[in-house]
């Protein structure tokens, strides 16, 4: 019969496509358990040669920095209205000791942006309102173009010069004592990146909360790693200090921008292109005096179409460009540190492949079931992949849940193990969105600025969420 035929060829395809994925995967948990055994082997060596010796510093034990060390803050802001005003009233507000002056490049055609930046720079020295030359958006990098060519301007009539460029986004909730830290660290490299903290809407367990999942291991252990290691340190674009001359000396080459119009993921190639080899790349994972650590907190995107959209850009821009437009290098450990950078694109096609046999797998035995079909038997070497396979899948999920309690506490770690498949499809459908987007660069169609939206706190939410954090960060 033609359905006996086409159940035996399901079968056939269904166990073909589990010893792929499974051969994929085994590959993929390898190369993920030297990196977990090398990171666990970095933090027993400093807990047991450094910090058993010396006591941990807290941003407040720093030296105070040069009385010359300025710092210029970029905010790009496109169709920000509803959260830039909240968000540089929080820097001027927590940012008093400090030397800085904040940049926010807003458009001629969005008014509601430009008026919200202008009533919080009104009367205030440390806010510059710099409006591009065209109509938005035109993409991230022009934005900050606009900025930097701006900062050269102001350096020329007022005879300064600033030490490093920050990055910040306009939803960003900064830390108090963040900007002392980029100050103690920026003369000593190329660039410093703080951590980065998501923060989920309360509706939005499953969508934002697999950002928390994901920001947490990486980090936590994934950046602090690529340090340690002596590799390249990717810009997250914000929480980020990039030192002036090293900028400098790039928009040298690049006609006076620095930041790469191009480019869909400007910040990390930024980072890639700065550090590594000669120049040093920080990642400053310190705590303050009350045990917060010193970060960068924002709202990820609460809704899926968000979500697939922002990771589609970060797929099309590292996974696929990246090899393209970074290439790679004759150090091992950066060509390392770039291929786990750019296999999530693979690995999204590998798990809908998974997905794929898992579904037939399910159709075949409902087909069993009803004595329609009988399963042909699981060959040994399969069952083998699948059994080491099933292993490794606890130890990323028990040791991913581990990063998540440090900074969310109990419940949030329970409920990453099961938003590992809420992520898993996003990733899915965010590398078919990438295709697309990388098929229109290869065409020579000019890169957009695909932001999403945002929003900001109230006074009441950030209270909350500064004592849940005091509360929950404990190492």
């Amino acid at each position: 019969m033609a359905s006996d035929h086409i159940l035996l060829f399901l079968d056939f395809l269904q166990k073909e496509m589990l010893l792929f994925a499974s051969l994929c995967f085994l590959i993929g948990a390898v190369d993920d358990l030297v990196f977990d055994g090398l990171w666990i082997f970095h933090r027993l060596k400093r807990k047991l040669f450094v910090y058993s010796r010396y006591e941990r510093a807290t941003v407040e034990t720093l030296g105070k920095p040069a009385p010359d060390c300025r710092l210029a803050i970029f905010v790009p802001a496109w169709n920000e209205a509803t959260v830039i005003g909240a968000m540089l009233e929080r820097c001027l507000r927590q940012w008093r000791s400090s030397n800085y002056r904040i940049y926010v490049g807003c458009y001629p055609n969005d008014p509601a942006t430009v008026s919200a930046v202008a009533f919080a720079a009104a009367g205030q020295e440390n806010i510059r309102l710099v409006i591009c030359n065209r109509n938005g958006p035109t993409t991230k990098a022009d934005c900050l173009n606009h900025l930097w060519s701006a900062l050269c301007q102001d350096e020329i009539e007022e005879q300064v010069k600033y030490s490093a460029v920050v990055l910040h986004d306009a939803e960003d909730l900064v830390h108090p004592q963040g900007l002392r830290l980029l100050e103690h660290l920026i003369g000593r490299a190329a660039l410093v990146q703080l951590p980065v903290i998501p923060r989920r809407a309360t509706g939005s367990r499953w969508v934002a909360g697999h950002y928390c999942d994901e920001f947490a291991e990486l980090h936590g252990k994934q950046m602090v790693m690529r340090e340690a290691l002596g590799a390249s340190i990717p810009s997250a674009g914000v929480g980020c200090a990039f030192a002036r001359d090293a900028l400098h000396k790039l928009s040298v080459r690049t006609n006076g921008k620095p930041f790469d119009a191009g480019s869909m993921t400007e910040d990390y190639e930024l980072g890639i292109n700065l550090t590594g080899e000669d120049s040093r790349g920080i990642f400053a994972r310190m705590r303050d005096r009350h045990g917060q650590l010193v970060a960068t907190q924002e709202f990820f995107p609460d809704r899926l179409e968000d979500a697939i959209r922002q990771k589609s850009r970060w797929i099309a821009g590292i996974c696929l460009s990246g090899w393209d437009r970074l290439g790679w290098k004759s150090n091992w450990r950066e060509n390392w540190m770039r291929l786990r950078d750019r296999k999530a694109g693979m690995a999204a096609i590998v798990l809908a492949i998974a997905y794929l046999a898992a579904i037939l797998t399910g159709t075949l035995l409902l087909a069993e079931l009803f004595g329609v079909y009988r399963l042909k038997p699981v060959p040994d070497l399969l069952k083998i992949l699948l059994l080491v396979n099933a292993g490794s899948l606890i130890w990323r999920l028990v040791l991913k849940s581990c990063f998540v309690f440090a900074l969310y506490g109990f419940r949030e770690a329970l409920l990453s193990m099961p938003r590992t498949i809420v992520a898993n499809l996003i990733n899915i459908m965010a590398a078919w969105r990438a295709m697309g987007h990388y098929v229109d660069q290869l065409t020579g169609r000019p890169v957009h600025w695909e932001k999403t939206c945002h929003f900001y706190p109230d006074r009441a939410h950030v209270q909350k969420l500064r004592h849940h954090q005091s509360a929950d960060e404990r190492n």
